[in-house]
């Protein structure tokens, strides 16, 4: 479990046959083999270490429904270590698990904040709740506006600062994780509509 709130921006330093290797410091301190990281908010398992960062092994499901496999040598990757009990959950609760991916649409100045809006297909579309949170490559973000086709975030300047969306152009694919709360309540209702003996 994680809480969307970055604590480091990583660099890939290898990406092939499932291997991927992320030069890193912070997010290692504490960290043990076995524990959970996430990478542009795809919960990985470390693997290995050595002291220039962590080497993670990505299942081929995790690259089919994320962005990790496009990753190469000099990339920004978004980095958090697992949740404790002991610290605080400034964001949301993220999950770590890639339910598909976006397409960033565009980035507009409004102010200081640059608006971000990002295509998903329908099936991403009907979890994104006006005000409510998401996980965009693993930053929790508050919902400002939604259409049939896309959705938007602002981003205050420490996101645009302290995350890899300012190395994002149009067209490329992110990372998305709806709120898990909206989708346990969708799963309790199905069925309710049609009364038992019908």
């Amino acid at each position: 479990m994680f809480t969307g709130i970055i604590e480091e921006l990583g660099t890939v330093r290898g990406n092939e046959n499932g291997e991927l290797a992320i030069n890193a410091k912070l997010v290692l301190w504490g960290t043990n083999l076995g524990d959970s990281i996430s990478v542009n908010g795809v919960d990985l398992t470390a693997a290995h270490f050595d002291e220039d960062g962590v080497r993670f092994n990505v299942m081929p499901e995790t690259l089919r429904c994320s962005n990790l496999g496009e990753l190469k040598a000099g990339d920004l990757v978004n980095l958090e270590r697992s949740l404790t009990l002991a610290g605080r959950l400034s964001g949301h609760m993220v999950r770590g698990v890639v339910e598909g991916t976006a397409t960033l649409d565009s980035f507009t100045p409004e102010g200081e904040a640059i608006i971000g809006r990002f295509n998903a297909p329908p099936e991403i579309l009907r979890y994104i709740i006006m005000k409510g949170p998401v996980a965009i490559d693993g930053i929790s973000l508050t919902v400002m506006a939604k259409d049939d086709r896309s959705f938007s975030v602002s981003l205050v300047q420490y996101t645009q600062e302290h995350t890899n969306l300012h190395t994002r152009k149009p067209g490329d694919r992110i990372n998305i994780e709806t709120d898990i709360i909206a989708r346990y309540v969708e799963a309790m209702l199905e069925g309710r509509e049609t009364p038992v003996g019908t």
